[in-house]
């Protein structure tokens, strides 16, 4: 009887990058891009080729399936680190799912180009499809030039509503690009907040399949938290400010010997000033604006303004400017020159000295070459050469 040989361990299979292309449904060049990325291991150099394996095959349809499960390249990259890392990716997979998922109820959806244009006034704006593309409000499909993917419907609806009202399309886009500016901060800022508070225990070792479960847990307790409070923080802000600004607009309508203090009644506690300097409102500086007259003391929210007495000697009022427009300084700055030159010329000796302030930063400019800036363009410079 013959003694057969022992039997031999399968050979490994092996790759061209052709061969992976199609058993796996990826372009070649989609595998270069991968590899590049770090989401696929290099192949084997033998000689002057290059040999792929089933570890890359079934990474490569790893990645497939969490593309048509919405993760991005990004979200992947980290999972497939967390899996090599030997975690086990269900927890990870969750919490991912739930960062990565909807923070909004809002369901996107299609709009063709006929119902866009009807929704803007029945003329077609190429540069505005354009811009409204670049911002992400629209969406281009694939092989469509008629129809496009609406991700925020809302967001469309307010900018035609606003259309309609008269507001051009590019001041819109403009202020768009402003807000979304101002929201991301506020974002980042919440983020900042949580992770700080909340999520630092997760983040300083790579977390196991119960910590990744407790975080996402958390993610999807505190996802509607961002949102509910801005919604009531600008709910608050448009009361206040909307209150404000028709108050001053009433009072300047009325006639200059029939204007008062203040137009609609006592001022709402924790008004910002809306006619702050748009330097000041970016930056997060708000102060209350005081009625027209009067110079508020900063150093009591809620206490009486100090009062100024009008400004009535010759020159004192600039050609073209209102007969006056209050300002927030510093109790201590009024006193002072109430000391220097009576109670009855000290608004006369501030304008006067402002005025002063502006032609010299004109001059400066000037003699300089540089574009003429104004005084208000920056809020935090203007009252020290002011004051000394």
């Amino acid at each position: 009887m013959t003694e057969q040989p022992p039997p031999t361990a399968p050979r490994p299979a092996e790759y061209r990058i052709e061969d992976l292309a199609h058993l796996s449904g990826a372009t070649v060049r989609t595998i270069r891009a991968y590899q590049d990325r770090g989401l696929l291991p290099r192949p084997e150099r033998r000689g002057r080729a290059n040999v792929y394996g089933d570890a890359h095959l079934a990474r490569l349809r790893q990645i497939a399936d969490l593309l048509d499960r919405g993760y991005t390249l990004a979200s992947i990259k980290e999972l497939l680190q967390a899996w090599d890392a030997g975690l086990d990716l269900g927890g990870v997979l969750g919490l991912v799912a739930e960062i990565d998922g909807p923070w909004t109820d809002e369901k996107a959806s299609r709009i063709s180009r006929a119902d866009l244009d009807a929704a803007f006034g029945g003329t077609s704006d190429e540069s505005a499809v354009a811009e409204a593309v670049e911002l992400g409000v629209l969406e281009r499909l694939p092989d469509r030039d008629d129809e496009f993917l609406v991700p925020s419907p809302q967001e469309l609806a307010v900018a035609a509503e606003l259309h309609s009202a008269g507001v051009p399309l590019l001041a819109i886009s403009g202020h768009l690009r402003e807000v979304r500016g101002q929201v991301e901060h506020i974002a980042a800022r919440f983020l900042d907040f949580t992770t700080e508070h909340v999520f630092q225990p997760f983040l300083d070792h790579p977390p196991t399949e119960a910590e990744a479960a407790e975080a996402a847990a958390l993610v999807r307790r505190l996802r509607p938290l961002a949102q509910q409070t801005i919604d009531a923080e600008l709910a608050r802000a448009m009361r206040t400010l909307a209150t404000r600004y028709l108050r001053q607009h009433l009072n300047e309508a009325l006639p200059a010997d029939r204007r008062t203090a203040s137009a609609m009644g006592p001022e709402p506690q924790g008004a910002v000033g809306a006619k702050a300097p748009k330097a000041e409102r970016a930056a997060g500086v708000h102060q209350p604006w005081p009625a027209p007259g009067q110079i508020a003391d900063p150093r009591t929210a809620t206490g009486p303004a100090t009062t100024a007495p009008e400004a009535t000697t010759p020159g004192a009022t600039a050609p073209g400017a209102t007969a006056s427009e209050a300002v927030v300084l510093p109790a201590e700055t009024v006193e002072a020159v109430r000391a220097l030159v009576g109670a009855e010329h000290t608004a006369a000796f501030i304008t006067a000295a402002a005025r002063r302030e502006v032609q010299a930063r004109t001059l400066d400019a000037l003699a300089s070459g540089s574009p003429r800036r104004s005084p208000r363009s920056d809020p935090a410079e203007g009252p020290q050469r002011s004051q000394g």
